[in-house]
């Protein structure tokens, strides 16, 4: 119902760079007093653009890291990471958040973006670069892992931890 997006990619999100730059920070920082503080690290920069697809945020990252690990270490990570959801096995918690593909098409929004109910991110195309030490691909449904499901999941999560009693 957007006309302006067939056929077309919009090279602009007013908001959403900074805020993808900035909201990183604020969770991997703490709390002081009443102020959140956000982390000094690490360095995000984004660009974002509108495409037509129904739903899923799709990201290319590039990382690099103090002491390199290999790829086999960052797979064997993301397959093994178990987050408090996970170890809660809360109910809308995906039972493995990351998922790899090996494929070199994948993750694609129109295939990936569902599963474990939407709950899940999809990763892919893990490899070396010629400036950072590695880039991928990954993906989320940006309304069932983002606000709808991460509402739910983080009310979840707060009456796991008695937050409601």
């Amino acid at each position: 119902t957007w006309p302006e997006m067939v056929d077309n990619l919009i090279p602009y999100i007013g908001g959403e760079e900074e805020k993808s730059e900035q909201e990183p920070l604020k969770v991997w920082g703490e709390i002081k007093g009443n102020e959140i503080v956000k982390a000094t690290a690490p360095n995000i920069t984004t660009q974002c653009l509108r495409v037509p697809v129904s739903d899923g945020h799709t990201a290319a990252v590039f990382v690099t890291f103090e002491n390199k690990p290999s790829k086999e270490e960052i797979l064997k990570l993301w397959a093994d990471f178990k987050g408090v959801p996970q170890e809660l096995e809360l109910p809308s918690a995906p039972k493995q958040f990351i998922h790899y593909f090996e494929e070199n098409d994948r993750p694609q929004a129109k295939l990936d973006r569902n599963l474990e109910g939407g709950m899940a991110v999809s990763t892919g195309r893990l490899r070396e670069d010629s400036q950072y030490d590695y880039k991928f691909v990954c993906l989320s449904h940006n309304t069932l892992r983002g606000a709808a499901g991460g509402g739910v999941l983080l009310a979840e999560l707060l009456a796991a931890k008695g937050y409601f009693d």
